[in-house]
């Protein structure tokens, strides 16, 4: 009711003072988007020191005034004046890390809710100290001063003591131990929610998977801004010192890392991984296996001031209170009457991991007609591994049989796609599936080829119909279907060289694939974009040039030899226009970057979310770019032959000289380009991936194979993405 009722006052104040949204930031210092969130009651609890600067810079009268402050929460303004004011830049961070503790909140509920953990009840997680091998000093740990002591700390506990535990450790660095599947992940997202809940002005938690860190390349802090960048594009703001948001929160410590995944670091760079992380005091949380933790600390030292423990396996106690709430069935009797039984056995070995038990879940007690009294057949199941494989085996094909209200996939070819992509991860060392580098791990020319082919295709059939409609560039010459057709060869194959050189050039400066925007298109741009502009210009400059003139002259002179028989004035029509279209390439290209604002930093931006960004982004922006050389074409042709013959057929030719420009510009510099020649086209015609992929994916994470981690796909379990490998070698 409060937040309601601040909201109305805020935007009649700001009404009556005769203000927009932008006047009001501009006065007050306070973001639009946090006047916008506040007027629309998105924000609620607003700072103090907020409603202070918007009081000010609107002039409310002392009523007015008290009335604002009382409706964001009963505050005086003598109460008001007590508060801290700090600076501009501690309040701009403020609010950033405000939006992104939502943001990884939200998030992480989703995922808890996809990964069933709360159904019926998590798994118990618990957890011992480490041995004294893997731990630093008892003094270090307590930021005790030289000369002091320290009793080690008692860190025994269980999943929903994490947060407790941690505040206990005064130097804030954590290292939590555990074997595949022992539950790492799901301990570390408990610790993200519970310190969310009571974090109050503190370090906002982010979980990061840290198998694409390469140590000996990237700096930790850089890379930690890299990522959130990735995850949580409004972040890629410009922050109150001129780099982005995410920079400054990382270089102000109000990130509080957790590193899931120090085992997943690509072989070799475990030890230069630690000896980064023991050059920053930066609290933080770190998982791992045991094996690659250990063999790290035995290469260099320790972590730094970090405690450390060790998750514990699963009881038959575990069990027997877990399983049997799977199903409304009895059909685990049997088996935990065996466990009982042999509690040191093959199958409670296996089951003495979450993620081993959320297997056997999905098989059995998910799947209708399966019965887990299979698992005590000596016969097919006498060791642990045999076990272990089965379970990973049958878990994919019991997911996608047929469920009501899902879409239907066959369970075989689910399965031959997903090894194609675990195949895919594992080429490029790594864990994240993004989908801007699908198709990236085909050899260079490949690439170039198939970017050509389609560029080729879609702009053949359109030049050749065009000029079956209005004849060749306003000649008079009566074309057939025959030559439509030779022309519609002729052009593509011009189009299709050049892109495809083009999409070459850009792999050799920008690499295999291109990172995706993220920002949006709005009509009124952000603040301080000149720099951007003056890029945009200088490269559009060039690429435009350098396009336009290739299509020129290959289109020109092609056509006119395989048409006429001859050679005309082709190539100087083509080198004309390349002149006076590449200005405008690079002007109009320069003039959209002040069109674009970043995302919200509040919103959680998933794969699709920001394909589909991309794909607006990279459709307005071409179609703008092709209109634009039409037109100019036209004015071109139209001072050359007088605006009677030239303008109109100049008009004609230059839409296909645009729709060329717009398809040069999308499939050959654009992350979405690139996605869609390979991903959406060339894999599916191999029958590598399926036709509608994004469906495919987020499907595979509803039904648990995959997982959301920011804007990139993972497998949810990393033992099955190594099993899926394996399967393709």
């Amino acid at each position: 009711m409060v937040a309601s009722q601040f909201s109305e006052l805020l935007r009649r104040f700001r009404r009556q003072a005769g203000m927009t949204q932008e006047e009001l930031e501009k006065r007050s210092g306070v973001s639009e988007r946090t006047i916008r969130r506040l007027e629309t009651g998105k924000r609620v609890n607003p700072q103090l020191e907020t409603v202070r600067l918007l009081a000010d810079a609107l002039g409310l009268d002392p009523e007015s005034r008290a009335r604002l402050l009382a409706a964001a929460g009963g505050h005086t303004d003598d109460e008001m004046s007590s508060v801290q004011t700090g600076s501009a830049t501690e309040r701009r961070l403020a609010e950033a890390a405000d939006d992104l503790a939502q943001a990884v909140a939200a998030r992480w509920r989703r995922e808890e809710e996809l990964r069933r953990i709360m159904d019926p009840f998590p798994l118990p997680v618990q957890w011992h100290p480490a041995g004294a091998e893997l731990t630093d000093h008892p003094e270090n740990i307590d930021r005790v001063s030289p000369g002091g002591s320290a009793e080690p700390l008692e860190l025994a506990g269980q999943l929903d003591e994490i947060t407790g535990i941690y505040r206990r450790i005064r130097s804030g660095r954590l290292a939590v131990l555990g074997r595949a599947g022992s539950g790492k992940t799901i301990l570390a997202v408990r610790f993200v929610q519970d310190l969310l809940k009571s974090r109050g002005t503190g370090a906002v938690p982010v979980v990061f998977s840290l198998g694409s860190w390469n140590p000996a390349a990237t700096a930790l802090r850089d890379w930690l801004t890299g990522q959130l960048v990735r995850d949580y594009p409004g972040l890629a703001a410009t922050g109150p010192d001129g780099t982005t948001l995410a920079a400054a929160l990382v270089q102000a410590d109000r990130i509080l890392p957790v590193l899931d995944g120090f085992d997943e670091i690509a072989t070799g760079l475990h030890r230069a991984a630690l000896e980064a992380l023991n050059a920053t005091p930066l609290p933080l949380v770190l998982t791992s296996r045991p094996t690659e933790y250990a063999a790290a600390v035995a290469g260099t030292d320790v972590l730094t001031a970090a405690a450390v423990v060790e998750l514990t396996d699963l009881t038959v106690a575990d069990l027997a209170n877990y399983l049997p709430r799977t199903t409304r069935r009895t059909a685990w009797t049997p088996v935990l009457t065996h466990l009982h039984a042999q509690p040191d056995g093959p199958l409670a070995a296996v089951l003495r991991t979450p993620l081993m038990v959320g297997l056997a879940r999905a098989v059995y007690s998910d799947t209708p007609g399966r019965d887990p009294v299979a698992l005590l057949d000596t016969a097919r199941f006498g060791t642990a591994e045999a076990i272990e494989d089965h379970l990973l085996g049958s878990f994919i094909p019991s997911v996608y049989r047929h469920q009501p209200g899902s879409r239907r996939w066959d369970p075989d070819r689910a399965q031959r796609w997903l090894s194609y992509l675990a195949q895919h991860l594992h080429r490029l060392g790594t864990r994240d599936l993004a989908w801007w580098q699908l198709g990236s791990t085909l050899r260079r020319w490949p690439r170039m080829v198939v970017v050509g082919l389609v560029a080729g295709v879609v702009f053949g059939f359109p030049a050749g119909f065009l000029a079956l409609l209005i004849g060749w560039l306003g000649s008079g010459l009566v074309i057939g279907f025959v030559d439509m057709l030779r022309i519609g060869v002729m052009e593509g194959f011009a189009a299709g060289l050049a892109i495809g050189l083009l999409h070459g050039v850009a792999q050799v400066v920008g690499g295999a694939a291109f990172t995706p925007s993220r920002v949006r298109i709005r009509l009124r741009g952000g603040k301080r974009r000149s720099a951007r502009f003056v890029r945009r210009l200088l490269v559009g400059l060039a690429l435009g040039l350098a396009l336009a003139a290739g299509l020129g002259i290959a289109g020109t002179l092609g056509i006119e030899f395989w048409i006429l028989g001859r050679l005309g004035p082709g190539a100087g029509y083509g080198v004309l226009f390349g002149v006076l279209i590449g200005p405008l390439v690079g002007l109009v290209w320069g003039i959209m970057a002040r069109l674009e604002a970043p995302i919200d930093i509040r919103t959680a931006v998933s794969p699709a979310d920001l394909l589909n960004t991309n794909r607006a982004n990279v459709v307005f922006q071409s179609s703008v770019l092709g209109v634009v050389c039409a037109a100019g074409f036209g004015i071109f042709a139209g001072f050359l032959h007088g605006p009677r013959y030239g303008l109109v057929n100049g008009l004609s030719y230059g839409l296909v000289l645009g729709f060329g420009v717009w398809l040069a510009m999308t499939l050959s510099l654009t992350a979405w380009g690139q996605w869609l020649a390979l991903a959406r086209i060339w894999l599916p015609l191999h029958g590598r991936l399926p036709w509608a992929l994004i469906a495919f994916l987020d499907d595979a994470c509803r039904r648990g194979v995959l997982r959301r981690a920011g804007a990139v796909y993972q497998f949810r379990h990393a033992r099955l993405q190594d099993q899926l490998t394996a399967e393709v070698r």
